[in-house]
């Protein structure tokens, strides 16, 4: 009786654990994976917004919502004129991309060309909608590095994400006040460079160098300053990943790099590669 009791209570309270949101989340998916008068399967019909059993017929649920567009596209472009929603939000634009941009062609939603009055017209709605895009010097700092770090991405051929990143750094780096006494590309640069270390697609300090605006020293100093004092974790750059890349400049084939990537396993298990420059060994 005891054991009884005892499992009742398990069960009982095993069913109060589960919130009534999971309970609903696990009732609808089983009501939708498999018909409940014949265990056939479900498909949903479009056309008439309703789920149906192939094997019975049953609906098993009508007047669905279609949450997707009501248009469709054949292409990239045509999804962008029909879409009729932003883009999503991003930390590499200094306002996240939720202001509104105008744009500099000078026509009308009929593609024709503006008149000379409307042309100055658009001019000056231009100008005072960039002065009220950056409200501040904080602003207009974060504009200017966010433009700094996309230069610097595009030239090294870096990914959207790593762009992503450093963005992000760097804000951090400007909210907890570190940028007192450091130059503004110094620590776009340095953002750059720690955020492609993060994303496994490292770049050396000589690749930084020649697409920033300041020197390696001053990146070099500045990257270590906010690595510390944000606590960023950096993993050390694995030499194998820079073989690629340099593979693809000196066109060598790829039994090239995999005879490079064998030797750098054997220097690893031999202990030599420590205190190296992962350039270098690459």
């Amino acid at each position: 009786m005891s054991n009884t009791n005892t499992r009742t209570d398990v069960e009982r309270g095993t069913e109060a654990a589960e919130s009534p949101t999971e309970r609903r989340t696990a009732d609808s998916r089983e009501r939708t994976e498999a018909c409940p008068e014949c265990d056939g399967r479900l498909e949903s019909a479009a056309d008439t917004g309703e789920t149906v059993c192939s094997e019975c017929g049953l609906v098993v649920e009508e007047d669905e919502i279609d949450r997707g567009p009501e248009w469709r596209a054949f292409d990239s472009a045509e999804r962008d004129r029909k879409s009729r929603v932003g883009a999503p939000t991003t930390k590499m634009m200094h306002d996240e991309g939720l202001s509104t941009n105008i744009g500099w062609q000078d026509k009308d939603a009929y593609g024709n060309s503006l008149s000379s009055r409307q042309r100055q017209k658009m001019r000056r709605l231009r100008t005072w909608n960039e002065r009220f895009r950056t409200r501040d010097s904080k602003e207009r700092n974060l504009k200017q590095a966010l433009g700094e770090i996309d230069r610097m991405a595009s030239a090294l051929g870096l990914p959207e994400n790593v762009r992503e990143t450093a963005s992000v750094i760097y804000r951090r780096a400007l909210d907890d006040d570190l940028l007192p006494g450091r130059s503004i590309e110094g620590v776009a640069a340095s953002a750059l460079y720690a955020a492609a270390r993060q994303a496994g697609t490292p770049r050396s300090l000589d690749e930084i160098e020649r697409v920033s605006r300041v020197g390696r020293s001053e990146i070099s100093r500045t990257y270590r300053y906010v690595v510390r004092e944000l606590k960023l974790e950096i993993q050390p750059a694995d030499p194998k990943s820079y073989i690629p890349r340099f593979g693809s400049e000196l066109d060598v084939d790829e039994a090239v790099e995999r005879r490079a990537r064998d030797l750098l396993d054997s220097a690893a298990a031999a202990g030599i590669v420590s205190g190296k420059s992962p350039v270098g060994l690459a």
